[in-house]
């Protein structure tokens, strides 16, 4: 039996969402599911004032009765919060999983850094609201009960990781940054302008050079502007690579949707859970 923590870094996950996933596990014995009080609570934009989901945070990841710890929901908020739980955490929150992507990549990459846990952007279990969203929520169960088969499939002998592209823009260059040389980083984006999507890599190349290589995921829900950009989220990509000296690899099997595969920070990360 998996003993799965689950908080809100970020914004609140509705209760509707709780009851789907909750009802996918019911009377399994593979795992089991620990929705915290906090998921629910909302405090403006946010499930809670920072001192509450910073608390709710650490009481998951330091709880030697969970196994694992999985985001909620992203939205802004993660990274208000990360540093000074990266410094309260211990021993048994150095033992669990953590998983989710979108805001909560602010916390992943703060994990990674500080070697703390196995680390992936993977499905969030508010993610239960797409359609399809059952397959997505068993993809993450799956991995962190120890399973591969949700894996993204262009994982190979190198270290990689995984994030929003506008979460990687606001990443690096802070104190919550892992050294990413040498590693695949694959970069997915939802809901921005190409011209946004292009200011950011501008931005985001100058911070990944030495890299192994750059995936592109999936760019989703493109707006509408006033004029065609002119160019598509591929050539973007290859054109800030080229620019920067980054080798371009390819697409990635990531986004903001429900075919959402896993990526685990590292090596260490994707071996099965012990």
């Amino acid at each position: 039996m998996v003993r799965i923590a689950i908080c809100a870094p970020g914004k609140p996950l509705k209760r509707d969402r709780a009851d789907a996933v909750e009802a996918l596990v019911a009377g399994r014995d593979d795992v089991s599911l620990h929705f915290h009080d906090q998921c629910f609570i909302h405090d403006g934009h946010f499930a809670g004032s920072d001192p509450v989901r910073l608390a709710a945070l650490l009481e998951c990841a330091n709880d030697p009765a969970f196994d694992a710890v999985w985001f909620a929901m992203g939205g802004y908020g993660s990274n208000r919060i990360a540093a000074q739980a990266i410094t309260q955490m211990d021993d048994a929150a150095n033992a669990k999983s953590y998983l989710g992507y979108s805001d909560t990549g602010f916390l992943l990459a703060a994990l990674y850094k500080h070697g703390i846990g196995r680390v992936a952007h993977g499905p969030l279990a508010g993610d239960i609201k797409h359609e399809g969203g059952a397959k997505t929520i068993e993809r993450a169960l799956d991995w962190l009960k120890g399973g591969e088969a949700g894996l993204e499939p262009h994982l190979d002998n190198r270290p990689a990781v995984a994030f929003n592209l506008t979460t990687l823009a606001m990443l690096v260059g802070t104190d919550l940054a892992p050294d990413l040389a040498g590693h695949v980083v694959m970069v997915e984006e939802v809901a921005e302008h190409l011209y946004a999507v292009d200011r950011l890599f501008f931005h985001v190349t100058q911070h990944l050079r030495g890299i192994a290589g750059l995936r592109l995921g999936r760019i989703g829900q493109v707006p509408q502007n006033d004029r065609p950009f002119g160019t598509d989220e591929v050539a973007i990509a290859q054109d800030w690579c080229a620019r920067s000296g980054i080798p371009y690899l390819g697409r990635a099997e990531i986004g903001h949707d429900a075919a959402n595969r896993i990526v685990p920070f590292g090596l260490e990360a994707r071996a099965p859970r012990a």
